[in-house]
């Protein structure tokens, strides 16, 4: 943290790190950093799954009680936490404002030259980090998104709870494609599947038995992403890396029928031949929403 400290920009991103980190803050412990080529998927499911599924109306609460094997998703940008300074509060910058020696860890990647892509070449190449503080919450019910730059410095503090001390998260990022159109293509399921069963065995790699994934609507905002269908992919994803527990939070009450509904399909179209469960998906005639502008 202080030899790449954070460049946040905006101002309110300012002040909440003189809050999070202020002059004299004592920093604990070290994060692990790794990248990860793309996995080829397998041809087969297997025959039996031990994935338990749970559902929460409500976004990350990273309190999970076995912290050690558990890992939220960061729903990447390709360049790293880019974005991470500026005005926007969308859940990539709201996670590296939480975990502030993300952005120092961004600044340390780029002072290396070491290549701080979540996707290269047409390919995904999802990160992991394990062991960053988190430093703060923040309440974004009335802050998400570009609501965060029309706030009030009043409005900013009163949502900010310092956390001391800091807990600790693992962090894994992955990017999910943006602004297709019309019914999902098989390359554009494949590349999804790909990029979540990469990045979910890599992180059944890091912790062993009982890793546990906290996940959501991936995808699913400003990038368009239908929500039943990156749900879906994301459910399979976890049967096909031996995940343990999938945690999906939903954000709201109305959106678990979502989740139930992906669950119940996928188990609908059950068959043990990977392709053909993806061409069957297909038929579903799953179609791209568009941006939610945040």
């Amino acid at each position: 943290m202080m030899t790449h400290l954070p460049k946040f920009k905006h101002a309110y991103k300012k002040l909440v790190a003189l809050q999070t980190c202020p002059n004299g803050a004592e920093h604990h412990g070290s994060l692990e950093f790794t990248r990860w080529g793309a996995l080829s998927l397998p041809e087969y499911l297997p025959e039996t799954t031990t994935l338990q599924l749970e559902t929460y109306p409500d976004f990350f609460t990273y309190d999970d009680p076995n912290p050690e094997h558990s890992w939220y998703l960061n729903f990447a940008h390709h360049d790293l936490f880019c974005a991470y300074g500026g005005p926007l509060l969308a859940q990539d910058e709201l996670q590296v404002l939480e975990h502030p020696a993300l952005g120092a860890l961004r600044e340390a990647l780029i002072a290396q030259k070491i290549t701080p892509f979540t996707v290269e070449g047409s390919k995904p190449t999802p990160v992991l980090i394990r062991g960053v503080e988190r430093r703060a919450a923040l309440d974004t019910r009335q802050l998400y998104g570009n609501q965060f730059a029309r706030a009030t410095p009043e409005e900013i503090l009163a949502a900010l709870r310092l956390l001391t001390p800091p807990t600790r998260s693992n962090i894994l990022a992955i990017e999910a494609p943006s602004s297709g159109y019309g019914p999902y293509t098989l390359r554009e399921m494949t590349f999804i599947l790909t990029t979540a069963y990469t990045s979910f065995a890599a992180a059944c790699h890091e912790t062993g038995q009982n890793t546990t994934i906290h996940t959501g609507f991936w995808g699913c905002g400003a990038y368009g992403g239908n929500r039943t269908m990156m749900t879906l992919l994301q459910l399979l994803a976890a049967r096909l890396a031996g995940i343990e527990k999938l945690v999906f939070h939903t954000g709201d009450v109305a959106s678990l029928a979502t989740v139930k509904a992906a669950q119940a399909l996928l188990a609908h179209l059950e068959t043990p031949v990977l392709d053909e469960l993806l061409a069957a998906l297909r038929l579903e005639d799953f179609r791209w929403g568009l941006s939610d502008g945040n």
